[in-house]
């Protein structure tokens, strides 16, 4: 698998491959590049050209991170990872199996990683399957998504039961909800169960994965006070991201305001965390360790109780939902599980709470000095891709792309339509987007170093003439290391 990068002042894609232990050329007559030397590279290179743009670019005005299930699958992976590959239990759309018979569509090639739930589903016994899955295969090619996933059969079915309804088949309309409610139902019980098998992982398989992914998060989470809060956005249905927040400290403000039964409120967005500095009065500063977090297709955890969206109590990776459905004066089934596009038969129900989290998506990214990472997103979704067109019509914007691989293409595709090179960079393949090397090597150091920042300040200020590697030579020729004079 070929990797791609893009960073800093590339004026095109370099691809390069693995030629030995932390080693790498560039393949197919790529551009000539100065910052190596030799016909090979070292993983030390790459961290030398990539690191410190990362940190300049994570310390933008406005910083917003856009996860895709790739998150999810990294974690997975390594929370799974077993010498005994047999006991490995892998999860399909609808069911749980063993290693034992694997499909292409139950393992990824080379990983005994569970999948995230998004795949085709079996429509056995569904009024229109033939009908429904040509549609979904039609819409799906149309926007380069392969065959379609699981979010396409949703949207289908609703568009079909409005038309039953419609017209007056009652007899179609009632059987193909009742196979909607149970897919509906396989669905969310898939995703719980994905988040069960990190959670029940071998303590040092989880241990090491949950590190990472604390480690992820406070690389772009530990900003300044000066900087606007972190903005993270997902696409995904689980809680994985909300896990590794509690366990690094991080804590996430989004729409929801309650303790018991946290309800969605669309007027509650700019609330956020000050403390009072020793001995300075009336002038409050940012809390450390907090950002905005927006669930832009819903959540496993997401109910819609009469006009309320209300938000349950369900443990990570509960073996069951409906007991935590049943709390006194909540009212409501699976199919009351806000998860994109909604169950419910009212457009305009439907379009809420999304149309308010696509808006604070694009008041985030759509505003000067902007920088937006995308991590495991794969660009197959034209309602988020129209709006990160939109922000990279402003020249100061910045759009970073993280990934493992592009199977499909969409990736390359996007970048190439954008058609604004100098505002994208790209890190595609195992080598960047590893989650283990990305934490490990390329990402910023997870902590706001005060003591790095302020001996930055003081380089600029005493050898500000020089160059940097002279004004480094200076400050270690001072007795005593960094004093402010």
């Amino acid at each position: 698998m070929n990797n791609i990068l893009k960073v800093r002042d590339d004026h095109e894609p370099i691809y390069f491959e693995p030629v030995g232990d932390q080693k790498y050329k560039v393949i197919n007559g790529g551009p000539f590049q100065t910052w190596f030397s030799g016909e090979s590279f070292s993983i030390n290179d790459l961290r030398g050209r990539i690191e410190p743009w990362l940190t300049s670019l994570f310390q933008s005005e406005h910083l917003s991170l856009l996860v895709g299930s790739g998150l999810s699958t990294a974690i997975q992976h390594i929370a799974q990872r077993s010498t005994d590959a047999s006991n490995t239990i892998v999860v399909s759309t609808e069911y749980v199996k063993t290693k034992e018979s694997p499909t292409e569509q139950d393992t990824p090639t080379g990983s005994d990683t569970p999948l995230n739930g998004m795949g085709a589903p079996d429509l056995v016994n569904y009024p229109y399957s033939d009908q429904i899955q040509a549609a979904v295969k039609s819409g799906a090619n149309k926007n380069n998504r392969g065959d379609g996933n699981i979010e396409d059969y949703f949207r289908v079915i609703n568009d079909l039961l409005r038309g039953l309804e419609i017209i007056g088949d009652t007899r179609n309309f009632e059987a193909l909800q009742k196979c909607k409610e149970t897919l509906l139902n396989n669905f969310t019980s898939n995703i719980s169960k994905i988040e069960r098998y990190i959670a029940e992982a071998d303590e040092k398989n989880k241990t090491t994965a949950f590190n990472n992914l604390v480690m992820f998060l406070m690389s772009f989470a530990s900003r300044t006070g000066t900087r606007d809060r972190l903005h993270i956005f997902t696409t995904n249905y689980d809680r994985v991201i909300e896990a590794g927040s509690e366990l690094a400290g991080l804590h996430l403000l989004d729409r929801f305001i309650g303790n018991l039964s946290p309800i969605f409120r669309s007027s509650r967005l700019d609330i956020d965390m000050h403390y009072n500095p020793p001995g300075i009065r009336g002038e409050p500063r940012y809390l450390e360790g907090v950002a905005r977090f927006t669930k832009l297709h819903g959540s496993i955890d997401w109910v819609k109780s009469g006009n309320d969206i209300r938000k349950i109590g369900l443990p990570f990776g509960a073996m069951f939902i409906d007991p935590y459905l049943q709390a006194p004066g909540l009212g409501v089934d699976s199919t009351n599980i806000m998860i994109y596009p909604n169950a419910s038969k009212d457009r305009e129900t439907a379009e809420y709470p999304y149309v308010e989290l696509f808006r604070d998506f694009a008041a985030a990214l759509c505003r000067p000095n902007s920088t937006l990472v995308t991590y495991g997103f794969s660009f197959g979704d034209d309602h988020i891709n129209r709006i990160i067109r939109d922000m990279l019509t402003i020249p100061s914007t910045h759009l970073v792309i993280i990934a493992y691989n592009d199977n499909l293409g969409r990736i390359m595709k996007t970048y190439q339509e954008i058609g604004r090179p100098s505002q994208i960079s790209l890190l595609i393949g195992p080598v960047l987007a590893n989650i283990e090397m990305l934490t490990n090597h390329f990402l910023p150091k997870p902590s706001i170093d005060r003591a790095t920042i302020r001996m930055n300040e003081l380089l600029k200020q005493r050898y500000s003439a020089k160059t940097p590697s002279d004004a480094q030579k200076n400050m270690d020729n001072v007795d005593g290391g960094v004093t402010e004079g």
